[in-house]
């Protein structure tokens, strides 16, 4: 999993790097949309896509976007979609399966991919958010044909709900072992003071023998929200970062090695505009200082972005800075890459509408709609750059990645909260001199645009 991840990252830079030269000669970016899955293509009902990750499943050379689906257009819906959309020599082409269904991924929230029993195929877990966890073993031929064995761990059987899952090789013994926050229940009230686990599962070596999974507690916290793996003091072996919705916190596991992990607070040197906070629900990771040390960016609840950066000691206070606000729209989606191609960070984020999931049915531009924006790094600060608004959206997850090799970076990520234009979707990114038409939606017919107001 870690080298997988790394060899993207990589991939984004030789990337950038080609894009730099001729920037200057198209100097607008504008975005153009393309579905790869929702319920025209796939199942009538397919509804609630959240998570997704991405990877070369059946080693053909094109990238396979696995993706889950809640299924819901309302909260308690228990069933759910893992859809998996195979690459094809054209990213305007692709073919897609079901990997599960029904009561076997109720409310499928967060997946994702490694080669969890060493034979060298990448595999899937999934956190289903009114269950358990989920494991898929890649079958390592007829992979769209075959039915992918599959167990759902005896030790996460009637633990309430998985909100985010996994893979990472926390002793560097070569074998992932999975991390997963357990927030309790779907909709939980914010004012229950019951703690949940944040654990790390040890695997067997075959993973299908569900009765042989182990948990190891890590730490308890109200609402988990997050157990995101990341070196975060470059040391060399994973970390954990945790997010606490119900205590609007966020902390961090330092791995000392043999799965001993100390726990540090994140606490910063100075507050956070009124009304807000942090939850950790999604954050990204970068050095952005140039100091060599990794600083997150992490939403902040409800409409902004900000850089948190790493102190030289684990017990000092963070520094902070804002990045931006997509006010009154609620920011859920952060991506750090270079998009301009000009060698520094960006930053990709989506939000997330509050009016029905199934029609428009909010009016008003100071009502929380589903947006996409970039921010630019500008060096002494940052410029928004609005995509699209709709009153029916939530972009909740994006993968950049060059799809159709023109070197620039595309963003590949899920849209959900709009039925029946919930799914799979990617982001091209067109560089030309007319910046009169930022972006060019793939139906003729969706959800009614908005415009932003700033």
């Amino acid at each position: 999993m870690k080298l997988r991840k790394i060899s993207i990252a990589l991939y984004i830079s030789i990337s950038a790097l080609e894009i730099s030269s001729d920037s200057s000669s198209r100097p607008f970016i504008t975005w153009k949309e393309h579905i790869i899955d929702d319920s025209f293509l796939g199942p009538s009902d397919l509804a609630g896509s959240d998570g997704l990750e991405v990877a070369d499943l059946d080693k053909d050379g094109y990238l396979d976007v696995v993706s889950v689906h809640e299924l819901d257009t309302e909260y308690g819906v228990p069933k759910g979609y893992v859809r998996i959309a195979w690459g094809t020599e054209n990213p305007l082409r692709w073919e897609s399966t079901t990997l599960a269904s029904g009561s076997e991924a109720p409310s499928a929230e967060d997946v994702d991919i490694a080669d969890a029993d060493g034979d060298g195929w990448p595999d899937i877990i999934v956190a289903c958010e009114l269950a358990h966890l989920i494991y898929f073993k890649n079958p390592a031929s007829n992979h769209r044909s075959l039915n992918w064995k599959r167990t759902i761990p005896e030790i996460t059987l009637n633990r309430g709900s998985f909100i985010r899952v996994f893979f990472s090789d926390f002793n560097n013994d070569g074998k992932p072992e999975v991390v997963a926050a357990n927030k309790g229940e779907e909709n939980p009230d914010i004012n229950n003071t019951t703690l949940n686990n944040i654990s790390v599962y040890l695997l067997p070596d075959n993973p299908l023998e569900g009765d042989k999974w182990r948990e190891l507690v890590l730490t308890r916290v109200r609402i988990p929200i997050n157990s995101q793996p990341i070196d975060l003091d470059l040391d060399g072996d994973m970390d954990i970062v945790v997010g606490s919705r119900g205590e609007r916190r966020i902390l961090w596991l330092e791995n000392l090695g043999n799965f001993n992990f100390v726990e540090h607070e994140i606490n910063f040197s100075s507050k956070i505009e009124k009304d807000s906070w942090i939850t950790g629900f999604n954050m990204d990771y970068a050095d952005l200082n140039d100091d060599g040390r990794l600083d997150i960016v992490s939403s902040v609840w409800p409409s902004s972005a900000y850089i948190l950066f790493q102190p030289l000691n684990p017990e000092d206070k963070w520094d902070i800075k804002k990045i931006g606000s997509i006010d009154p729209d609620l920011l859920v989606s952060i991506s750090v890459a270079d998009i301009d191609g000009d060698g520094d960070k960006d930053i990709f984020s989506g939000s997330y509408s509050l009016g029905s999931r199934d029609k428009d049915d909010i009016n008003g531009l100071n009502k929380s709609f589903g947006s996409v924006v970039w921010f630019e790094n500008k060096t002494d600060r940052w410029q928004k750059n609005n995509i699209l608004r709709r009153k029916r959206g939530m972009y909740d997850k994006w993968i950049p990645f060059d799809l159709d090799k023109d070197s620039d970076l595309d963003f590949i990520g899920t849209r959900g909260n709009s039925m029946p234009y919930d799914g799979v979707i990617w982001l091209e990114q067109l560089r030309g001199h007319d910046s009169n038409l930022i972006f060019q939606q793939a139906r003729k017919i969706d959800s009614e645009s908005v415009p932003f107001n700033d």
